[in-house]
């Protein structure tokens, strides 16, 4: 069976563009809610002060469900998702993977260079951290969720 066709420059460009459109947004939840979380806001004081790393991933599971209702109803709408419970799963389950990235970087500056303030929190983890994990984001997606039409996983796929 011959392999699928290359997408074309555009399409891909397209996608990209609205894959980054809906992690911009996800993005903005996550940055928010992480801040509200570990640093507080004016009206309120932060109340996982102590807890940076689970104060992280509870806010990006939050931003986890709006990208995956992004991604799904609008930025990979043309792709397939062969079975939408595993999607759901392979979604969550590969990006929780690739949030090790930013949150390996929280903890190298939290923990291996004491760091701790607003700024080097955001730098490590929404800066350097995401804009890692977001490249693999985009791959692993594209691959193992939100399939070409007509195109299976492989066999043992994430």
């Amino acid at each position: 069976m011959p392999a699928p066709p290359v997408p074309r420059a555009g399409h891909l460009l397209s996608e990209i563009a609205r894959f980054l459109t809906v992690g911009g947004l996800a993005t903005a939840v996550s940055v928010v809610g992480f801040n509200a979380l570990v640093h507080g806001t004016l009206l309120d004081a932060a109340p996982m002060r102590h807890q940076p790393i689970p104060a992280y991933v509870l806010a990006n599971v939050v931003a986890g469900a709006v990208a995956y209702a992004g991604m799904r109803l609008w930025a990979f709408r043309h792709r397939e998702v062969e079975d939408p419970v595993q999607g759901v799963l392979r979604f969550f389950g590969l990006g929780a993977a690739t949030m090790a990235i930013p949150v390996l970087c929280l903890t190298v500056s939290r923990y291996l260079l004491g760091l701790s303030d607003v700024w080097a929190d955001n730098l490590s983890a929404n800066v350097i951290g995401l804009g890692l994990s977001t490249a693999a984001r985009f791959w692993v997606f594209r691959r193992y969720v939100f399939l070409e039409p007509g195109a299976a996983p492989e066999p043992g796929a994430a």
